[in-house]
């Protein structure tokens, strides 16, 4: 569940997204060494067992025990899901975390429900075959980003955890906001949105408008994988921000 990808310095942490995993970073682990030490993480239910209760506060707690080996103050880069558990664990460890990016998650999603969603999940024609059926099937971007977490076996490529987990996982997240756990943040944020975004409208915004340490990017022509539709914007712009809390 936890991987050292290399280089020296600053210790980095990258936290995937919902149904993703530590290999969907791929693509950014080169540049990312030239400014720290790099780390990927498998969030639980992921490809391993999942916390008894299904609940933010649980996978924050399962995320604290496995990085208690890193001695200092970490950037942690996280999407999505991973991007919520980064924020959620800088409010509680405030000592352990130098900095964050925070990439396409609010903190208000209540009243949503995943149950649509979960269901289309049991529909999709698992196994595939090969790595051209999950590109035919989800497109080059999701693809890839599946092709990176999917369990690859005999008879193809199928899901690396249950339905009924990824989906109670994301129901947590209409029952309740996560605006304190925000504002409880007190080191350097950068917020990066995709113009096609997942999240609510504006809350990203409000996110930077409500916590002094924050700021605010959106990212043009990208969707909710904002660091594989548009990588080249997206390192760009990271790569500002660690120059900066870096120095």
């Amino acid at each position: 569940m936890w991987y050292d990808e290399g280089g020296a310095g600053v210790p980095i942490l990258l936290l995937h997204g919902l149904m993703g995993s530590a290999r969907t970073w791929g693509d950014q682990l080169d540049w990312l060494r030239r400014h720290g030490h790099v780390y990927t993480f498998d969030a639980a239910g992921h490809g391993r067992p999942a916390p008894p209760e299904l609940t933010t506060e649980a996978f924050v707690a399962d995320l604290a025990e496995a990085t208690e080996r890193v001695t200092e103050p970490m950037v942690v880069i996280g999407h999505s899901m991973g991007a919520l558990h980064g924020w959620v664990f800088a409010a509680q460890y405030p000592e352990r975390v130098r900095a964050l990016v925070v990439e396409d998650i609010a903190p208000d999603f209540t009243g949503r429900t995943a149950a649509e969603w979960a269901a289309m999940i049991e529909a999709w024609p698992q196994p595939f075959p090969d790595a051209d059926s999950v590109l035919e099937y989800f497109g080059p971007v999701a693809g890839r980003y599946f092709l990176n977490s999917f369990e690859h076996g005999p008879d193809g490529y199928r899901l690396h955890g249950s339905v009924t987990t990824f989906r109670d996982i994301s129901e947590e997240w209409g029952t309740r906001h996560f605006w304190e756990q925000w504002r409880a943040v007190r080191v350097p944020v950068l917020l990066i949105e995709g113009e096609h975004t997942i999240t609510p409208a504006g809350q990203m915004r409000e996110m930077a408008a409500t916590n002094p340490n924050a700021e605010y990017v959106l990212i043009p022509e990208a969707g909710h994988l904002v660091h594989d539709d548009q990588p080249e914007r997206y390192r760009a712009e990271v790569e500002r921000f660690l120059g900066r809390v870096l120095d």
